[in-house]
């Protein structure tokens, strides 16, 4: 339940999974104390979690994804040096992206300009005519 509290605190969305995983920890927990009320279920599942841990993160995990790994490696492989030239070339010129940036947001400008005057005349020619239809 502090899992709850913190997220909510933190404004945190909380994944489904976790949510289920919550709630089945809290049925089996409970389940097993109407069973056993001396069942610890954090001590009884310690070493299945350890296991799983050393398998997900330990070095066994880390050879096991390395071996599932290889191919894409290797396919990737061929393209290192090209990849690793195009990372070390030196990125256009702040001052040419900045001046193109300016260009870009002055034509933007422009058309919002435009689309608000157009707006505004449709809605002056509408209310004329509005106008107009009351008078005859």
């Amino acid at each position: 339940l502090r899992l709850f509290q913190t997220s909510r605190r933190f404004n945190v969305e909380i994944q489904p999974q976790l949510v289920l995983l919550q709630k089945t920890l809290l049925n089996v927990e409970g389940l097993g104390r109407q069973l056993d009320p001396e069942l610890d279920l954090w001590n009884t599942a310690r070493p299945f979690l350890e296991r799983w841990m050393h398998e997900q993160v330990g070095w066994a995990g880390f050879v096991e994804r390395l071996k599932n790994e290889a191919p894409r490696y290797v396919q990737l492989l061929p393209e290192l040096p090209r990849l690793l030239h195009r990372a070390l070339q030196p990125h256009a010129d702040p001052q040419r992206v900045l001046e193109a940036l300016l260009v870009e947001q002055r034509s933007i400008n422009r058309l919002l300009r435009t689309a608000v005057y157009a707006g505004v005349v449709v809605l002056f020619g509408l209310l004329a005519m509005q106008i107009a239809a009351r008078l005859h």
